[in-house]
């Protein structure tokens, strides 16, 4: 590859009948996709309403659907791996499509479905939370959902082109360098993970701006909602964390491009600056991805429960020194590299104080529920499942905290089973508990709550079969990414026990797709905007929300604003108040997020295969686009009085 003599018969992925089942899938569905879009004449509806769109709701409905599909392709992959696994000797999968599964499971949970799942719910709740019309910058929201969606699209084109990557999902060197990693696969992982950080730093950015400077009147700081503290705090995370991320793939990338010698073995380079840098973004990486699952608890706890949050001060700045704590932790990653006692000492007690801030949440979301009038729907059976799944997670995290102790979990399975207690019981049950509780204010209708339990009790009793044998297989000597093993080890009673688990989980998945489907045409359809008589403001409108959010920006006085509206307001009188409308400005929509997207696809799939006049192709177009985008200088537009007017009509809001 480094040398650029690619043959046809390299470029695509063969000799694999999976990998064949799998092109076949893919053709069939993208085949059945433009099918139906041609005889159904929807192009232009699609370009019109989805791909220019610049609506912060459109567009956590797009990261929401990329998200599902890529827990569906990682979740494939966790599958494909536990039945190799099952049992000593199978050879269901050679060895080398093993380290390509792994490697992709992890990075595509954690960058390309943990991450759109948390940006479809920042964009979705957070303006109308915060009672704004928009988020700050309507056309980097969109800039930042197609780079997403294209970084995605281009790593997953390994797997049928060119071949994935197979150096694990952080990419150590030396293993991931040209020496020994010489097909396209790195590059694939590097441009990929590139082009799609490029568009999370600007989501934090424009998250930041937007809570800073776009809240209604009244509403201060501490009076805004905790999923809006838990988004800050994310937010902060990811524009200190992202740009670490985007330098240290930037030095791999020049060291298998021209040779250089950042991370290698040879010439003064040094792999274990490349392991120091990775984890100053991959462990603050954890809390941006958790920080936000504690805002949709606390938001659920509180309306489940029908009572103010406990210990809302605390909350806030629990989050805000997770935040921060989250950068002095970063060596537990690795503990046995022999750092020596004293810097080891430093992070082990970082490690473990970070404990503490956690602790205080689970506590005060206990409080909350303690005398509270609760109600079991489906985001509260997550949000309860959540505590002894992180309680767990936790103490496990502790244990590994503990450096001499480290000696004996490093690398084993007890430390898999730890980080997905914490990854799937944190923050997968958590944005489950968040889409189920504003799916309602997303589309309009209610969830079938008899199917969501099939798939409640499925995920979480698949959950524990799968993940506790683990750490059992961690405590008998079982390291993470042996691709076999034999009957002598003893075992494989427990990989099987955990295997089954696995597909428990997937089961779970196949029943949320029912409810979905079946709740588009079955669903209760929600007519009064507060299905969970909520807390704030977002409950205050129809469901789902008009395109311009409020015709009236409201005014705050304290915190819980909706419900405190609610109050004080007459059951007759709500919504039908008096009120004099005046014009509102928006964003128009733009198909430049969309194209600068594709030539930076265009870029990074040259760069990718060493084609330089691609790449540089490519990356003209993203500079063409952003000139035209200069030249742009009619970006709103007004929707007059009478519109408005039509629009609350047709939502009952006006009689």
């Amino acid at each position: 590859m480094g040398n650029g003599n690619l043959t046809a018969s390299h470029f695509f992925v063969t000799g694999d009948p999976l990998i064949y089942s799998a092109d076949a899938a893919i053709i069939l569905s993208v085949l059945s996709i433009l099918f139906f879009l041609t005889r159904c004449h929807k192009w232009g509806w699609l370009w019109r309403e989805w791909i220019t769109s610049v609506d912060h709701k459109k567009i956590g409905i797009m990261y929401m659907i990329a998200a599902m599909l890529m827990l569906f392709r990682g979740g494939v992959d966790a599958l494909l791996m536990r039945t190799q696994l099952a049992l000593p000797n199978l050879q269901f999968l050679r060895a080398q499509h093993y380290d390509e599964i792994f490697t992709t499971h992890g990075t595509i949970m954690i960058l390309f479905m943990a991450m759109p799942l948390m940006f479809a719910l920042f964009n979705i709740v957070v303006p109308l939370q915060i009672g704004a019309r928009d988020v700050a910058y309507p056309f980097l929201n969109a800039v930042s959902f197609w780079l997403f969606f294209f970084g995605a699209m281009l790593f997953n084109l390994s797997f049928v082109i060119g071949g994935s990557p197979d150096a694990g999902w952080l990419a150590y060197p030396p293993l991931s360098e040209t020496a020994f990693s010489p097909g396209p696969g790195e590059n694939f992982y590097i441009w990929g993970i590139q082009i799609s950080g490029i568009g999370s730093l600007a989501t934090g950015i424009n998250f930041v701006a937007t809570i800073l400077k776009m809240r209604a009147p009244g509403m201060k700081l501490m009076r805004m909602p905790l999923f809006a503290w838990s988004v800050l705090s994310s937010s902060i995370v990811i524009i200190f964390a992202f740009p670490v991320l985007t330098i240290t793939l930037a030095l791999l990338f020049i060291d298998r491009f021209a040779g250089a010698h950042f991370f290698g073995m040879t010439g003064g380079a040094n792999p274990m600056m490349y392991v120091n840098l990775i984890w100053m973004w991959g462990h603050p990486e954890v809390y941006i991805v958790v920080l936000p699952a504690f805002g949709v608890f606390s938001e659920v706890v509180s309306t489940f429960a029908k009572k103010r949050i406990f210990g809302y001060k605390s909350m806030v700045f629990s989050m805000l020194i997770i935040s921060v704590l989250s950068f002095f932790t970063w060596v537990h990653h690795f503990f046995t590299m022999g750092a020596g006692a004293d810097v080891n000492a430093f992070f082990a007690v970082t490690t473990m104080a970070i404990a503490i801030p956690t602790g205080v949440k689970v506590f005060n979301w206990l409080f909350t529920l303690y005398r509270g009038r609760i109600t079991m729907a489906s985001p509260m059976l997550w949000t309860i499942s959540f505590i002894p799944a992180f309680v767990v997670g936790g103490a496990t995290g502790v244990m590994l905290a503990v450096a001499p102790a480290d000696y004996q979990y490093h690398n084993s399975y007890f430390l898999i089973a730890h980080f997905h207690q914490v990854l799937i019981g944190g923050v997968v049950f958590g944005y489950f508990a968040g889409l189920y509780y504003w799916w309602p204010k997303m589309f309009g209708f209610q969830l079938d709550e008899r199917l969501g339990k099939w798939a409640f009790w499925l995920w979480n009793i698949g959950f524990y079969v799968c993940f506790m044998p683990q750490y059992a297989l961690g405590f008998m000597g079982m390291t993470r990414r042996v691709y076999t093993y034999g009957w002598d080890l003893g075992w494989a009673p427990l990989n099987f026990v955990s295997t089954v688990g696995a597909f428990l989980m997937g089961a779970g998945f196949v029943f949320q797709v029912w409810q979905i489907l079946y709740s588009i045409r079955h669903g209760r359809r929600d007519l009064t905007g507060d299905p969970w008589n909520g807390r704030t403001l977002e409950w205050s409108m129809p469901s789902p929300a008009p395109y311009y959010n409020f015709a009236q920006i409201p005014q705050v006085k304290d915190r819980d604003a909706w419900w405190m509206e609610k109050q004080q307001m007459p059951e007759e009188g709500r919504g039908n108040t008096a009120v004099k409308y005046e014009p509102i400005h928006m964003p128009k929509n733009s198909g430049i997020p969309f194209v600068m997207a594709v030539f930076w696809f265009i870029a990074g799939f040259g760069f990718t295969f060493h084609w330089i006049a691609l790449g540089i192709a490519g990356l003209a177009g993203v500079g063409m686009s952003l000139l035209a985008r200069s030249f742009q200088y009619k970006m709103e537009y007004e929707i007059p009085v009478e519109e408005i007017q039509r629009v609350e009509a047709s939502m009952g809001r006006i009689g």
